[in-house]
């Protein structure tokens, strides 16, 4: 078990290095001058050099590595480009709870309504409460973001006006619309999990074995028959957590909302470096965190992982 976390952890920590490479070098990569969107590209050529040095562009690429990683191990990710005067720490520390509400929200919202779809289409196998399940799981995923969030904007706040436009409210109301977004591909992804796991569980021996001593069938579905289904079901729900904050980005953007989305999205438009380095590493070790939670928990959940083998 230690050997395991030890190798997990390991693994993580050269994930998350290789990112801050691939991220710092990506972004040098980016057509277009930070000077140039700042002072335009009439200005003279001193104050080009002025402010290449002000933000350490002058330097050689080595060297603004190292002053990036200096940058992310004191804390600060570094100064905005467009903001000099504000550290991309606590930029992202403003923003970072918003996205971070709408991932949980969505993912409550998925759950609530995908696990028991899919435990519904797996007792009813081959009959109509399953393709019509299967059915709305499929229009589920087949419904990019950037179609149904617009599609609801249209529906809910424009025709009915049941509530507010996009970047009206920041309140409960305000979030309603983005998190039945962001949720829609998650809950019709998990519900065709639920229904396979439900289904490889009900053929079991052991629940065969249940019913046939009399028990009746409602208890060994909901107390023998789900616990065991949700095993592989939770480390998806894991997995999908970090997909969620990064589906965040263009849900954001749809719903006129703060978050890490749109903060992002503003950077890369304004080329301002240090921001996007910081976005994209923040994401991405949350991203490794959740997948670390996600082997933890499968761990606990399945005693077979923690004696090393299938009894």
């Amino acid at each position: 078990m230690k050997k395991r976390i030890l190798t997990r952890l390991a693994t993580s920590f050269i994930a998350v290095c290789g990112i801050m490479i691939l991220v710092f070098l990506m972004i040098h990569a980016i057509p277009g001058d930070p000077v140039d969107n700042l002072l335009g590209e009439q200005a003279t050529a001193v104050d080009r050099e002025n402010m290449r040095r002000n933000m350490n562009l002058h330097l050689p690429m080595g060297k603004q590595f190292v002053l990036f990683l200096k940058n992310t191990f004191n804390g600060t990710l570094g100064k905005s480009f467009v903001y000099p005067g504000r550290t991309v720490a606590s930029m992202i520390g403003e923003v970072f709870p918003h996205t971070l509400i709408l991932a949980f929200l969505s993912l409550l919202l998925a759950i609530t309504f995908a696990i028991p779809l899919g435990v519904i289409a797996a007792i009813n196998r081959g009959k109509w409460p399953d393709t019509l399940a299967m059915g709305i799981a499929m229009a589920g995923i087949s419904m990019p973001s950037v179609w149904l969030g617009p599609l609801l904007v249209l529906a809910f706040c424009i025709y009915f006006q049941l509530l507010p436009p996009p970047g009206v409210s920041q309140g409960f109301a305000g979030i309603i619309l983005p998190s039945v977004t962001l949720a829609s591909a998650l809950m019709a992804m998990l519900a065709r999990i639920t229904r396979s796991s439900m289904l490889e569980v009900l053929s079991q021996p052991y629940i065969t074995a249940a019913l046939s001593r009399g028990l009746p069938r409602r208890h060994v579905i909901l107390r023998h028959a789900l616990p065991n289904a949700l095993i592989p079901v939770s480390t998806v729900i894991f997995l999908q957590f970090g997909a969620l904050l990064s589906g965040a980005v263009i849900v954001e953007k749809i719903f006129a909302r703060p978050g890490m989305g749109s903060l992002l999205l503003s950077a890369i438009s304004q080329r301002d470096y240090p921001v996007i380095q910081g976005t994209v590493l923040i994401m991405a070790i949350c991203v490794v965190f959740v997948n670390i939670l996600s082997d933890f928990a499968y761990t606990l959940i399945d005693p077979r992982l923690r004696t090393g083998g299938d009894r």
